[in-house]
C-alpha cells in the first residue's frame, strides 16, 4: 500500500485514473482467460504527456497487476519515472509503432488466446458466421507473421496494414486492438474474441455454415455504433469494474 500511496502522489488525478482503468483491463484479460502468462502486454497513453505510456511491469502476471506497478515509459521503451519494476522494450515494438501512427490509439491491447491463435491461422480469417464476426469486419486488417516482433523495420508494414481499424489479426501469432480508453480497447478484444471462439467451435461442429450476407455486414458498423455508444466500452465498463471490486480490488492500489 506504500507504494500505491507514494505513485499516486508523483501522479496527476488523470494519469492516475488511467493507471486504475489499464491495472483492471490487465486483470479483466486474465480473467477471461486470454492472458499468456507474460508474454502479451497492454499499454496506454498518460493523459497530458506527449510521448509517455504506461505498460506492465514485466515478469509479473495479469492478474497481479495494480495501478502503482505500472510502468512510465516513453516511445523507446525506457523508464521516463522510477520504478523498481523491470520492463520488457521488446514486448513495447509493436504498440510503440501503433502508438506512434495513431493519435485515435490511446490504448493498444494484444493478446495470444487460444482461440485467437487458431483463427490467425486459418486462411480466410474471420468468417461472417456471427453478429460478433460481423462487428469485427466492419473494421478488421490483417498483418502476416514475420517471426516474433522484435525488429524495427516491420513496425511500417504492420502499421500500413492496420490503417485506420480497430481490429487487427495478426497471423500465427494473435488479435490486437485499440481505443481511446482501456475500456473500449478492452470492449473491442471482448467482441473479437467472442467471435473467434464462435468461429471455432462452429467448424468443430462439422456442419455447412451460414454466412451472413455481405450488405448487412456493410450495415453493421453504424448499427454497432448506435447500440454501444461508438463501439465504446463505457456502457460494459463501470459493470466490469464491479465484478472485479467483489473479487479483489487490489488492482486499485
Amino acid at each position: 500500500m506504500s507504494n500505491s500511496v507514494s505513485v499516486r502522489a508523483q501522479v496527476s488525478a488523470a494519469e492516475w485514473q488511467a493507471r486504475v482503468d489499464l491495472a483492471a483491463a490487465y486483470r479483466l484479460v486474465a480473467h477471461f482467460g486470454w492472458d499468456d502468462l507474460v508474454f502479451t502486454h497492454i499499454s496506454a497513453r498518460v493523459p497530458g504527456e506527449e510521448g509517455h505510456f504506461l505498460i506492465n511491469p514485466y515478469g509479473w502476471l495479469f492478474d497481479e497487476i495494480t495501478a502503482s506497478s505500472l510502468v512510465k515509459i516513453d516511445l523507446a521503451g525506457r523508464k521516463v519515472m522510477d520504478s523498481p519494476h523491470p520492463v520488457n522494450p521488446a514486448g513495447f515494438t509493436i504498440h510503440s509503432a501503433i502508438h506512434a501512427a495513431r493519435p485515435d490509439a490511446h490504448c493498444v491491447m494484444h493478446t495470444h488466446s487460444l482461440n485467437g491463435v487458431a483463427v490467425s491461422a486459418q486462411k480466410d480469417g474471420v468468417l461472417p458466421i456471427s453478429q460478433q464476426a460481423t462487428i469485427v469486419l466492419a473494421s478488421l486488417a490483417y498483418h502476416d507473421y514475420e517471426g516474433i516482433a522484435l525488429r524495427d523495420d516491420e513496425k511500417p508494414r504492420l502499421v500500413a496494414d492496420f490503417g485506420d481499424r480497430i481490429f487487427l489479426m495478426l497471423r500465427n501469432h494473435g488479435l490486437l486492438t485499440v481505443g481511446a480508453t482501456p475500456a473500449d480497447a478492452f470492449l473491442a478484444m471482448y467482441v473479437f474474441e467472442a467471435a473467434c471462439m464462435i468461429q471455432v467451435r462452429a467448424l468443430a461442429g462439422g456442419g455447412e455454415l451460414v454466412k451472413v450476407h455481405p450488405q448487412i455486414i456493410a450495415g453493421v458498423q453504424a448499427a454497432a455504433a448506435a447500440v454501444t455508444k461508438g463501439l465504446g466500452g463505457a456502457l460494459a465498463w463501470p459493470g466490469l469494474l464491479r465484478r472485479l471490486d467483489r473479487l479483489d480490488p487490489s488492482f486499485r492500489d
